[in-house]
């Protein structure tokens, strides 16, 4: 009897274990439905600021410099003192150039009362021809003389001039590269220093011909459209994570590909009247205005990285899911765009995803909504 009973104890527990199993509830999730949209295109690359109006502040005479009249680092306006040359020897040659143009004008005086003379007794036949073009030729001689002291004149007063070298425009200064007692010769030390427009400031970036190519590819999916007169929207976003208030406008973007780094380079104007950007930073651009056209998009929880790439659960129609690699592109805020894997319709898996495998019975709770800008 003992026999019997057993292996009827042993068939009902496991039927009733299978029965267990079958009936296992579906797993809760929430899901996103694949649509094909016009979405923002964002594009990030890393820049570095540059002056918009760098100013090299160069000597355009030889001698010792004598002082240097700013405060490295700081701000200066338009026609402020920065350094001087040491003034001497051109006060100098200035008063020789003066004193040759008197000389010069003394012998054209003489020169026109000689020819006063003359040309009344010319007239009367009492002085030759030769006596009074002789006498017009010094007159003219002086003249000349005179024009060319007079330049002379001129030329050392601008040398004297450029010994106060001022500052063309309101800027930042750098530091000064030469100190006090350093005998400057413009064609071997003449840079002094560098002052630098900062407001506006420009960043430039560099554009790769992958991602140039990727933007102009026929017959994807998705299709960018570029704002009108190419007019891009740059945003900046610091070192610290912070984001620079101010936005800026593409101003130049190179005509033809840099054949070292096979990149284009684009430049973005920015007001800039705080300073916080300066020269040489580092920063973010995010530039906008261009849109993706027929778009398909899934938030970022939804995407896991498998062994052969990037993959989601997609929900078929018996309720079950199933892991389907797709190739991901840019981001749009917290979604990922897909190039490759999904149609419009498909409706993936974004929460409660830890529990799936494939072949799981889900429940869809709540359905996932793109966000609204």
């Amino acid at each position: 009897m003992l026999r019997f009973i057993l292996p009827c104890f042993l068939s009902l527990l496991f039927v009733g274990c299978q029965s267990k199993q079958k009936e296992k509830p579906p797993i809760s999730v929430t899901a996103f439905r694949v649509e094909a949209k016009t979405i923002p295109a964002d594009f990030q690359f890393v820049g570095v600021a540059k002056s918009s109006h760098p100013v090299e502040i160069r000597s355009r005479v030889e001698g010792y410099l004598q002082s240097i009249d700013y405060t490295e680092g700081d701000m200066v306006e338009g026609g402020e003192l920065l350094f001087r040359i040491d003034p001497s020897q051109f006060e100098a040659s200035l008063e020789q150039a003066k004193g040759e143009l008197a000389r010069q004008e003394a012998i054209l005086w003489r020169a026109k009362r000689s020819l006063e003379r003359i040309e009344p007794l010319y007239e009367q036949n009492a002085a030759s021809q030769r006596d009074r073009d002789n006498a017009l030729a010094q007159v003219l001689s002086g003249e000349a003389s005179v024009i060319s002291a007079t330049a002379n004149v001129t030329q050392a007063k601008l040398n004297l001039s450029y010994t106060y070298i001022t500052s063309p425009i309101e800027g930042l200064t750098g530091r000064a590269k030469y100190r006090e007692g350093t005998l400057i010769t413009p064609s071997i030390n003449g840079l002094l220093t560098l002052v630098s427009v900062i407001d506006p400031i420009w960043v430039v970036f560099s554009v790769s011909d992958d991602q140039l190519l990727k933007a102009r590819a026929e017959g994807s999916s998705k299709e960018l459209i570029l704002p009108g007169e190419e007019n891009f929207t740059v945003t900046l976003t610091l070192a610290d994570g912070s984001t620079f208030p101010h936005t800026g406008q593409v101003n130049f973007a190179s005509p033809t590909l840099d054949p070292e780094t096979g990149a284009m380079v684009v430049r973005a104007q920015f007001p800039n009247p705080e300073g916080v950007v300066l020269p040489g930073q580092f920063v973010s651009a995010i530039v906008s205005g261009a849109k993706w056209h027929n778009a398909l998009f899934v938030p970022q929880a939804s995407v896991f990285q498998g062994r052969k790439g990037m993959y989601v659960f997609v929900i078929n129609s018996d309720d079950t899911v199933t892991k389907r690699e797709v190739q991901v592109g840019e981001w749009y805020k917290k979604y990922w765009i897909i190039e490759e894997g999904l149609e419009p319709g498909d409706l993936v898996v974004v929460e409660g995803t830890n529990k799936l495998q494939e072949g799981s019975r889900v429940k869809v709770t709540s359905n996932a909504s793109p966000e609204q800008k």
